[in-house]
């Protein structure tokens, strides 16, 4: 029930007899009201309801639904967790079931009991409030530092824990994995979980000429070779009291090699041309997308330099096997990209969807976030599609997954996360239309992500 503080019912009809009517019916409710799409929009923005309840046919044909689809698609993208209810004639069934695998929350046809439509507000406002305090809640347990990392995958969550674990020591850390996977939010979360003073630096040691790179990290003495007409600080002094990022350490010319891993054994440097030791207290971070131990073994890489980096070893997934973050992350990325390029209105379609699952993403999260850029910048419809990123139409029949475990209920536990996961994803988080996907209940759903701790 409506309390004190908080949003008003929307009720969106445009007959205004019926309008007062069910205003009227139910006046135990704080309520506002709209008759069209545009009014109905400016409401919605101006109050921010929790609750909604709207006829289909809106001005200016109230016979066709398509102003009422597209109120409802708008108001969602506005605000995906807002409980529209939607009222229908007795004989348009599929119109109402395609609202609610638009994301509508219910609905009721036409002529409704007063009291069912009471009683459905109820609970959706009581399913509202839950989700609301429930991202409170998140929002109070998710650690700033890993902020920037959206996964749901289980192997990512250990590696998200190890981050945090980790952060407060000073470890080294050596983050392994595939170009575009994520190395550098990674390492910039443990900066930030490390509560560490100093700023966050970070240099590709593949990125710069080899005469080069010894200044850039260590720094010169005025004087210490033609063109230093003053005394400057490398990356790692720049560092001080915070986190440096070695990316492609695998790409780290062997001179070089020697002078960082006695930095590392004595947490001192001399500066190029320079003869004073300066102490420099900073956290070391380092990421190679290449295999060091066989570049030991070719004799490319100091194998005591490796033992050295590798105090802890972080292996990242590539994205193609991590369930259900890559339409996770698409998600995400549009919504972000919708925002810049004040398209509030962008979705994928069903083939996009499934497409961005099939893809094997060799370029990884870096790949995806260009292609879904590219996407929001150059579709001219609202619904993206296939095309609009680059990706080949769905195959119909999904790829097998291979069983290693014979345990029947550890078979089944495995498959009932991997299908909740992926549905979850492909529904942008609408348990609604994973219920439908999977074909349960919301209840049933409910009690299995209970069951398999799925948040």
């Amino acid at each position: 029930m409506s309390q004190a503080g908080q949003p008003p019912l929307l009720i969106v009809e445009d007959d205004l007899a019926l309008q007062k009517q069910i205003k009227w019916s139910l006046d135990r409710f704080e309520s506002v009201t709209a008759s069209d799409r545009e009014s109905a929009l400016l409401q919605f923005r101006r109050h921010q309801p929790s609750v909604v309840t709207m006829d289909l046919g809106l001005p200016p044909d109230p016979d066709s639904v398509s102003e009422g689809f597209k109120l409802l698609e708008q108001m969602l993208a506005i605000d995906p967790g807002a409980k529209v209810i939607v009222l229908t004639g007795q004989n348009d069934q599929a119109n109402a079931l395609r609202a609610v695998a638009l994301g509508a929350y219910d609905f009721l046809a036409k002529p409704f009991e007063p009291e069912v439509l009471a009683l459905t507000i109820d609970r959706a406002w009581r399913m509202a409030d839950l989700q609301a305090e429930n991202r409170r809640l998140q929002a109070l347990h998710q650690p700033d530092a890993l902020s920037g990392l959206i996964t749901r995958d289980t192997e990512m969550m250990r590696i998200s824990r190890t981050i945090e674990r980790v952060a407060s020591s000073d470890a080294t850390v050596l983050l392994l994995g595939e170009s575009g996977t994520g190395k550098e939010v990674l390492a910039q979360g443990l900066h930030t979980a490390s509560k560490r003073a100093g700023r966050f630096v970070a240099i590709n040691c593949a990125a710069i000429p080899e005469n080069l790179l010894e200044s850039e990290l260590f720094g010169y003495e005025k004087g210490a070779f033609t063109g230093a007409v003053k005394t400057t600080q490398g990356k790692i002094e720049h560092a001080n009291g915070g986190t440096l990022m070695l990316d492609e350490i695998g790409d780290l010319p062997g001179s070089l090699q020697a002078k960082l891993l006695r930095f590392l054994q004595q947490r001192t440097i001399e500066r190029l041309g320079g003869r004073n030791e300066i102490p420099v207290d900073v956290r070391v971070v380092c990421a190679t997308h290449q295999d060091l131990k066989n570049l030991i073994s070719e004799g490319r890489f100091r194998e005591d330099l490796y033992y050295r980096l590798a105090e802890i070893v972080v292996n990242i997934p590539p994205l193609r096997a991590r369930n259900g973050d890559a339409v996770l992350l698409s998600h995400a990325f549009l919504r972000r990209f919708a925002q810049d390029q004040r398209r509030t209105g962008l979705s994928f379609s069903e083939d996009a969807i499934r497409a961005i699952e099939q893809h094997r993403w060799p370029g990884n999260v870096r790949e995806l976030l260009n292609a879904t850029k590219r996407a929001s910048i150059m579709a001219e419809s609202d619904r993206l599609t296939c095309d609009d990123l680059g990706l080949p139409p769905p195959s119909a029949d999904p790829t097998d997954g291979a069983v290693s475990d014979l345990d029947l209920r550890t078979v089944r536990d495995t498959a009932e996360r991997q299908a909740i996961v992926a549905a979850l994803a492909r529904s942008n988080n609408n348990i609604v239309k994973a219920s439908e996907i999977l074909g349960v209940s919301r209840p049933t759903l409910y009690d299995l992500m209970r069951r398999l701790s799925i948040k």
